[in-house]
């Protein structure tokens, strides 16, 4: 089978994770999922690649390319993703975390691994004397097998590590090495093993009895999961609090969903966003349909308020449901002393980025009507049709879930699965740092 042909296969529906690693405490990746791709690549044809005539594009390595290594940019190698079904959280995952602090630990005691130089981006096709340190790196935490040698050329099998190692590392794979993954690949050792044993922490103190059935938030990874009898029935990519508005940790139970829901403005986005934003263009309430209402409900024109003070506060801000809500058309209700909820939202370019702390403590989901399929389910008279329907009426209603789900915000910037594959998160929130309980020397 050829190599693009075996790429391809790896193409699965979903969200992107990890390929399995299950020999990342062998030898520098010896053992790895490489290893098969790499003794299917039987062709010793070299090929002359003719040097680009734009000069911002990369140069090409004229003598190292193989006609199985696919320099062309749109081969399959590009698309391919992994597909796990394992929680993050989970009776397993302490034991997962457990063999991942071995796993770095030998990896330490083989002298880590060195630093990727930053000043070239680095992709396909490109030869770079930094491209060998990149691939050093990248056969030293398993992601690339050691066979595939330490050269100047950016192949395709340094490409397919590099968007392996972007996804264990939550950033979007584009197999190309910039800042954000620069700055991922030159974290040491000795860190992700501190990052590992504080996680384990939170995670004992959490996985013990999580139920059959349950909606899991990892705020660090900016992601949902649904899970059920241990298997993830669908994850999201989520949009979580910014640093000085965060998305809490909490443990409640998921009672109803509401469908094309008003928003009644939070007191505090009145304050610190609202009154900023009238006083720099008295049109913005009215251009995004949030109403103004006095303490006996009666609807106050923007002008009656004084927007050089704090008078708004003392008034109700509602937006009426429709395509400018900021809910979008659902809302998901636990009842919080944070009064944070799940929603839709119509600002959809902003799960597209590695960054998704945009929020002021709620959790915005993509594909939210997947993750309201599945918490009706029990209901048994909702279907996704009859989702789409009610949303398209824009009729205002809310349905109380016949079986209320637990539902977890938890803080977990470093786990593992059983597969072997290690995972890693930004500590958005500054939780990891030298106050962070630590789990003892394994």
């Amino acid at each position: 089978m050829k190599l693009h042909d075996r790429l391809f296969g790896l193409a699965l529906a979903g969200t992107v994770f990890a390929a399995p690693a299950a020999a990342l405490a062998n030898n520098a990746g010896n053992g790895t999922w490489f290893d098969s791709l790499l003794s299917k690549s039987n062709s010793n044809t070299r090929v002359a690649v003719s040097q680009q005539s734009d000069p911002s594009l990369p140069t090409f390595d004229k003598g190292g390319a193989e006609w199985s290594d696919r320099f062309d940019p749109s081969s399959d190698t590009l698309s391919f993703t992994f597909d796990s079904r394992q929680p993050t959280l989970s009776a397993q995952t302490v034991a997962n975390i457990q063999t991942a602090i071995d796993t770095y630990m030998a990896i330490a005691g083989r002298g880590g691994w060195g630093q990727v130089p930053g000043g070239q981006v680095l992709r396909v096709g490109l030869s770079h004397k930094n491209v060998a340190a990149l691939r050093a790196r990248l056969i030293a935490s398993g992601d690339l097998n050691a066979a595939a040698g330490v050269s100047n050329t950016f192949d395709t099998y340094v490409e397919a590590a590099v968007r392996r190692f972007q996804a264990r590392h939550g950033l979007l794979p584009d197999g190309m090495v910039r800042d954000e993954t620069l700055a991922e690949l030159n974290v040491p050792v000795d860190v992700r093993i501190t990052q590992l044993r504080t996680n384990l922490v939170r995670v004992q103190a959490m996985s013990a009895d999580l139920g059959d059935r349950y909606v899991m938030v990892n705020i660090p990874a900016a992601e949902v999961e649904a899970v059920e009898n241990g298997t993830v029935a669908s994850r999201h990519t989520a949009v979580v609090g910014r640093k000085d508005r965060q998305s809490p940790i909490l443990t409640k139970k998921v009672l109803y969903v509401s469908f094309n829901p008003y928003w009644t403005v939070p007191k505090s986005i009145i304050r610190k966003d609202i009154i900023p934003k009238m006083r720099e263009d008295p049109d913005y309430l009215t251009r995004y349909k949030i109403r103004i209402l006095n303490g006996k409900g009666d609807e106050l024109d923007p002008s009656q308020v004084d927007w050089n003070t704090n008078e708004a506060v003392d008034y109700m801000l509602k937006q009426d449901p429709g395509d400018q809500n900021s809910l979008g058309s659902i809302r998901i209700n636990f009842p919080n002393q944070h009064a944070v909820y799940l929603h839709d939202t119509p600002q959809q370019t902003l799960f597209g980025q590695n960054a998704r702390f945009h929020s002021s403590g709620c959790v915005r989901v993509q594909n939210v009507r997947q993750l309201v399929d599945w918490l009706l389910q029990p209901n048994g008279d909702w279907s996704r049709t009859k989702i789409d329907a009610v949303v398209r009426s824009g009729e205002r209603i809310d349905v109380s879930l016949r079986k209320a789900t637990p539902i977890y915000f938890a803080y977990i910037t470093a786990w593992a699965t059983s597969d072997g594959v290690v995972h890693f998160r930004p500590d958005i929130y500054d939780q990891d740092g030298p106050g962070a309980p630590l789990a003892s020397d394994i």
